[in-house]
């Protein structure tokens, strides 16, 4: 779509010790305005209409900067990398040499170490439809290697997608794993917990985890089990199941084996409000999705809407390679090298019902 059918304003928004941070809005003109703030990358808000036309925010984040200051662990709406999910123990072998990574997850590594890209402060430019966002990780940047340039690019479409392009280069081998950490309620932001939502995954495999929520290496079968979201479910339905995975994640917190993607934006999920009347469907290039139920909110956190996050009270679905992929060679390859372009495309539309 041509650059004037998105409007886009800009705004100082604050600064850190590392400098201004600016706000963005892009406005599709058909309900659909989205909020990204150059500090992590981060989505701020996402405003969609129901059903009835009634325009609210439907992701978890704050009102101000210095929430997410304040509150960097939930990684609200962040890009998060180099690596997204978790490396066991932070280590990892590439062409035979050892790197370390923080551990910053018990004794694991968790989206891309203590400073990963969801703390950083992007360049943005203006682009058709929206804004493109660049940063530059210079080597042994949290010990990974290689100088990676990275270009995440946010667009809106006349369908209510909100699009994120994700493109990187390396000068040495590396491994790479981008997604976006938004935490959505279609009920609104604030609104309590989200076990009402209808979701379908359109997975048939998952990746078992033991108790560190690092994977096993083995891909399971959803069937029988309260990972199966093939027809469409409530997320509340089974998540106080007694079985073992369940109880490792404290609900989910796992990733879902995407079936085979041919290299454009596919199906992954749909989510439904039935009260609201509002959808999200998740289309993306990735092999797999980590759908997160919001177990580890513990009212601690006051959202935008001055609010208490508690337990559910929002879900993520992260699209990406599979978590701890460097240390399983039966997992889609994570490793990036030199001449080598890594490219990946998730839309999240939103739409009623």
């Amino acid at each position: 779509m041509s650059s004037d059918a998105v409007a886009i304003t800009r705004e100082a928004w604050g600064s850190t010790p590392d400098g201004p941070v600016e706000r963005f809005t892009l406005d599709n003109g058909r309900g659909l305005r989205v909020r990204v703030i150059t500090y992590g990358g981060i989505v701020q808000s996402i405003e969609t209409p129901d059903r009835d036309g009634e325009t609210a925010n439907v992701a978890l984040g704050f009102d101000t900067l210095q929430g997410y200051l304040d509150n960097p662990g939930p990684y609200f709406g962040a890009i998060i990398g180099r690596f997204g999910n978790r490396i066991a123990e932070g280590r990892f072998i590439l062409d035979g040499v050892t790197y370390q990574t923080p551990v910053n997850d018990g004794v694991n590594s968790l989206h891309g170490g203590t400073t990963g890209f969801d703390k950083v402060i992007w360049t943005a430019t203006e682009v058709d439809g929206g804004i493109a966002l660049t940063h530059v990780s210079p080597a042994g940047d949290q010990g990974f290697p290689g100088e990676l340039s990275m270009t995440v690019t946010y667009t809106l479409s006349a369908d209510g997608g909100l699009r994120i392009d994700y493109l990187a280069t390396t000068d040495a081998a590396t491994v790479v794993n981008l997604t976006n950490h938004s935490y959505f309620n279609l009920a609104g932001e604030g609104e309590g917990h989200v076990y009402d939502h209808v979701l379908r995954i359109d997975a048939d495999e998952f990746t078992p985890v033991g108790a560190g929520l690092i994977p096993t290496g083995k891909i399971a079968e959803v069937a029988g089990t309260a990972l199966d979201f093939r027809d469409p479910a409530t997320i509340g339905g089974r998540i106080r199941a007694g079985e073992t995975q369940m109880l490792y994640g404290r609900g989910y917190d796992h990733n879902w084996v995407l079936r085979p993607r041919d290299g454009e934006p596919e199906s992954a999920a749909l989510v439904v409000e039935p009260v609201s009347g509002r959808t999200l469907t998740v289309l993306t290039t990735e092999p797999g999705m980590q759908f997160y139920s919001g177990n580890f909110l513990d009212g601690t956190i006051i959202g935008g809407s001055g609010r208490p996050y508690r337990q559910g009270d929002g879900f993520a679905l992260e699209t990406q390679h599979f978590p701890d992929s460097p240390n399983h060679a039966n997992f889609p390859s994570t490793v990036l090298r030199p001449g080598q372009e890594y490219r990946s495309t998730t839309i999240y539309r939103f739409g009623v019902s």
